[in-house]
């Protein structure tokens, strides 16, 4: 059974020690993140587990707010005690003393907590300068005893300290440093953190291995998850298609019914979606709401929506209440001649209500078949890479909301769509919005084929 590693993660104050908590555990409601020193008061901690067995516990310390008072007061307690001892002793001297509950109460708990761990990750906000209660700070540290690793946080500031920091931190002694970003990590941030630990702390190597080894797989699987979760989503809204009688009013009422469930379908994907990398639909609001009386501040079928997006709209796509519809005549009881002509001159695309109503309708003895046009396809699809990629790199400490960010996928823009989608045309029971759903493996087959499609898109 391997040993369980202690680590304390410890630095100066609202460098982003609980940031680094959050987004290594995952988990957006451990501690407290504010933009003000000192919110971290006590020690909290948390334990990493990989198939049931502990292997990580992590600790978040307060934050060091008096480094230069502390080394000063360490060396009045080396000239009290007039003897030599080694850095732990010196803490422990500290430790034993009255100060340790009173001024410097808040370094007494971090520095008890380094020592019953076995190594320290020292987190560094590369937006602020070296001064000299960092090297304070680092000297008393280091004066524990434990391997200490500096993580350099925020390494996508444009304006930091990096070289800075990397030559002080080398002329202290610590040649360890993992650069991070505890609100946007790299997608493999983590296994490289982990694997960088096991450089360092050789007792423990294999576990630090294998934790990111089971990091990486799990990043794949997840992943893989919510590609199939797009195109789910996208093959049921592809296949729905809804019967509705001839006239106007009927054709309207029936397809704002129709976009009311794709939207809600949707929403749907996208809770799921946030749940699915353990995040919140707090984080991503008003993705579908209506914020300007009845406007749709990013609705599905908006040609507006559709061209910010580099979609290319047909000329028989429809503004104003049938935008995004797609119409089928059907010829109920017309010999299969008519049928064909009709289908040549009305086809499958909406021309608007007066064309289409005043020259055919009222000639015909049928129904229409509603279904979305494929501008609207393009858009969820296009929406939901975008929403996966900011998932995939979105640290669990990060207090903005999620915003999408423009991407250039010229297959779905422009290009023909993917052969899955045409299958779910000919396939209304596939979609679970219908009234005729039926499961089947044909479905699960194409949904499978439209997910590696778009993963490697």
């Amino acid at each position: 059974m391997n040993q369980l590693l202690r680590l304390a993660i410890v630095g100066h104050t609202n460098t982003g020690k609980t940031s680094l908590l959050r987004t290594l555990l995952e988990d957006r409601s451990f501690g407290e993140v504010k933009n003000a020193a000192g919110t971290t008061r006590h020690v909290e901690g948390a334990r990493i587990q990989v198939h049931g067995q502990g292997l990580i516990e992590l600790y978040d310390t307060p934050g060091l707010e008096d480094g230069i008072g502390l080394h000063d007061y360490l060396d009045q307690l080396a000239q009290h005690y007039g003897s030599r001892v080694d850095g732990p002793e010196s803490i422990t001297q500290f430790l034993d003393s009255p100060e340790s509950t009173k001024r410097f109460e808040q370094e007494a708990r971090v520095l008890r907590k380094l020592l019953d761990c076995d190594a320290g990750l020292y987190v560094v906000d590369i937006r602020d300068p070296v001064l000299a209660k960092h090297k304070d700070e680092l000297a008393i540290l280091a004066q524990c005893g434990k391997p200490l690793i500096a993580i350099l946080n925020f390494i996508h500031s444009e304006n930091n300290y990096l070289e800075e920091w990397r030559t002080t931190l080398a002329r202290l002694g610590l040649h360890m440093s993992i650069e991070f970003d505890t609100v946007a990590p790299a997608i493999d941030g983590k296994e490289q953190l982990y694997q960088k630990l096991a450089l360092v702390l050789d007792k423990h190597s294999a576990a630090l291995i294998g934790l990111a080894e089971d990091i990486k797989q799990q990043r794949s699987l997840r992943r893989t998850v919510a590609f199939n979760m797009l195109a789910e989503l996208l093959i049921d809204v592809a296949s729905l298609k809804v019967t509705s009688q001839t006239d106007e009013h009927s054709v309207s009422t029936q397809w704002a019914a129709i976009q009311d469930k794709i939207r809600q379908r949707e929403n749907k994907f996208i809770s799921n979606l946030l749940t699915h990398y353990r995040f919140s639909v707090q984080d991503y609001p008003n993705q579908s709401l209506p914020i300007e009386g009845e406007r749709w501040g990013m609705d599905l079928f908006s040609p507006d929506a559709m061209a910010d997006m580099g979609i290319h709209l047909s000329k028989g796509f429809a503004a104003g209440a049938m935008a995004g519809a797609a119409i089928d005549v059907l010829t109920a009881g017309l010999s299969l001649g008519t049928a064909a002509l009709l289908g040549g001159i009305v086809g499958s695309v909406w021309q608007g209500a007066d064309k289409l109503g005043k020259r055919i309708m009222g000639r015909i003895q049928g129904y229409h078949e509603l279904s979305v046009d494929d501008a609207v396809i393009r858009l969820l699809a296009i929406r939901g890479l975008q929403l996966i990629d900011a998932l995939e790199h979105r640290g669990h400490a990060a207090q903005d909301i999620i915003t999408l960010n423009e991407s250039s996928v010229k297959q779905l823009q422009e290009g023909d769509l993917p052969e899955q989608i045409r299958q779910a045309r000919y396939n209304p029971e596939w979609s679970t919005m219908g009234e005729n759903y039926e499961r089947e493996s044909a479905r699960d087959v194409a949904i499978h084929g439209l997910a590696q499609y778009l993963l490697k898109r």
